[in-house]
């Protein structure tokens, strides 16, 4: 089972031990193994609000700590920079630890910075997070380019030549559409939801996924609440809390040793989970709506953990994964079939991509 977009590395840098079991925690290698995952994108997320320079320094140092936290349980986990060292590792009885970055900002103007990030094990790249750069429009903002940058189209000539994937997840509408029309090898949306049935303006329209699925491409469908569900925090005092509850996160991130803002932190948490939220029900919905639109060989999960604020009920952390493919199998997904969606169609995306750079 392979999960293509965890903010993991976020956790890293508020000095989380991903070596042990940690209560508050959607991700770490014991729940990991627990769960069945065989191998994760760890995402180096920037906030969209950094100083370019800042942004490059920022993902470095979270690159380093995911390799540091790789290095200190060998046991555990190891690198994987390609499919084939997946399944090595697998065989291994190792979790694979993939690295995608999370807004381009830190590639700044560059392709020599991209092609530096590519060559220390960054293999995809979410295009834009929650605003604008340089790069291309964001399904947050979308005013700046009507779409890619006329550096983001070297960007994405660049990627495929790379073997490096296109990550739409975040991107704007026209953002996704130039791809489209521009990438040489499949795109991804590594951690996007079902438009269809929630109106967010991350979630992907019934014509995306055809296009995505067309492409030969891939969409991991994301676990925040607020991506599976219309009526997620309909009520007032839910949607208080969840305020409440970031500026509570926003305090313990400025300051993650400090046992006060952990302590308060922590308590935020338990009570998030007292909210009524979507569930397994509800993934496996958009799951089933994506097999429809895009095809069965090209949907798989992205659960977003670590990077999400409240988990849907039933999957409060990954080691829980189990019940979605229980659900599955109830609604009649052969083994085969859960086989792809839980991993196997993500690696197939990974080495059409990479193929598609041999041939250039």
């Amino acid at each position: 089972m392979y999960d293509s977009h965890v903010d993991t590395p976020s956790q890293l840098m508020r000095l989380r031990n991903i070596g042990i079991d940690n209560a508050y925690a959607h991700v770490d290698f014991p729940k990991l193994r627990r769960g069945g995952v065989d191998g994760s994108f760890f995402a180096l997320y920037t906030p969209a609000g950094l100083a370019p320079d800042a942004a490059t320094r920022y993902a470095l140092e979270m690159l380093s700590a995911v390799y540091d936290a790789v290095d200190a349980n060998p046991d555990y986990a190891a690198l994987a920079f390609s499919p084939e060292e997946a399944a090595k590792n697998k065989a291994d009885g190792l979790i694979s630890v993939f690295m995608g970055m999370e807004n381009g900002a830190p590639v700044q103007e560059s392709l020599s910075l991209l092609r530096t990030f590519y060559r220390l094990g960054v293999s995809y790249v979410t295009l834009t997070h929650n605003g604008d750069n340089a790069i291309a429009d964001s399904a947050a903002e979308g005013r700046k380019w009507s779409g890619l940058s006329p550096f983001g189209k070297q960007v994405i000539a660049e990627m495929n030549a790379l073997g490096m994937m296109v990550d739409l997840s975040h991107a704007s509408d026209k953002t996704f559409w130039d791809c489209i029309k521009l990438s040489q090898a499949p795109v991804v949306a590594t951690h996007s939801c079902c438009r269809a049935l929630c109106g967010h303006r991350r979630n992907l329209t019934d014509e995306m996924l055809q296009a995505l699925g067309e492409k030969g491409g891939y969409v991991g469908i994301n676990f925040c609440p607020a991506f599976l569900s219309d009526d997620f925090a309909a009520d007032s005092a839910d949607a208080a809390l969840l305020d409440e509850a970031e500026a509570v996160e926003a305090r313990f991130i400025e300051h993650p040793a400090d046992r006060e803002r952990a302590d308060a932190w922590h308590r935020m948490q338990d009570r998030l989970l007292q909210i009524r939220r979507p569930g397994v029900k509800e993934i496996v919905d958009h799951i089933d709506h994506a097999v429809r639109f895009a095809g069965l060989d090209h949907v798989g999960i992205g659960t977003d953990f670590d990077g999400i604020l409240v988990p849907p009920a039933g999957l409060e952390d990954v080691s829980k994964l189990p019940v979605l493919w229980d659900e599955m199998r109830r609604r009649g997904y052969s083994e085969a079939d859960i086989e792809k969606v839980s991993g196997g169609n993500l690696m197939a995306v990974w080495q059409r991509v990479l193929k598609c750079a041999e041939l250039e």
